[in-house]
């Protein structure tokens, strides 16, 4: 199938492209969602659905592996904040959903979208919206895979991540 990535500019959407190549999948555009500044003081911003730091290599990596970058900005913010998505106008999720939509249209035989979700029901669920209202198959190849054979998976690959920001819910406890 030919797919659309989410990249984020993390290790986890870009190993999730290995994983949908490996699959037998084609990557046929990058997605990216970002802040509307790119200010030192703004480049994180309190998004429910999205990553924002580092976003501003995203490029190199379009760059690098040959294929179109769509983004966008973010302009929405988590409105719907229940595990389950109803639509709602001014949601961050929306801005994905026009910038999927417009992709689409771009590349009329896009089939799917593949993303690096992990552990997030959340991020999960909203994908799986979008890309349902879109007519396209969603793909999370690293779900819910054991975290310490995911982090040797990626260090066997080779690929070079560079840790920009840790994120944890207790990491004093």
């Amino acid at each position: 199938m030919k797919l659309a990535a989410l990249v984020s500019g993390g290790k986890d959407s870009c190993f999730a492209i290995c994983e949908s190549i490996v699959h037998g999948h084609e990557i046929v555009a990058l997605v990216n969602l970002k802040p509307c500044t790119i200010e030192a003081s703004q480049v994180e911003i309190d998004s429910f659905m999205f990553q924002s730091v580092a976003t501003e290599g995203v490029r190199y990596f379009a760059e690098a592996i040959e294929v179109p970058l769509f983004q966008a900005n973010i302009t929405g913010t988590a409105v719907c904040q229940s595990l389950s998505y109803h639509q709602s106008p001014s949601d961050e999720v929306e801005d994905l959903f026009n910038l999927l939509a417009s992709v689409k249209k771009q590349i009329p035989d896009m089939e799917g979208v593949t993303s690096g979700a992990i552990l997030s029901d959340y991020q999960r669920e909203r994908v799986e919206q979008v890309c349902k209202r879109l007519h396209l198959s969603s793909f999370a190849f690293l779900w819910r895979r054991d975290q310490r054979e995911l982090l040797m998976d990626i260090i066997s690959s080779k690929l070079h991540a560079v840790i920009v920001k840790v994120s944890v819910a207790a990491i004093f406890s």
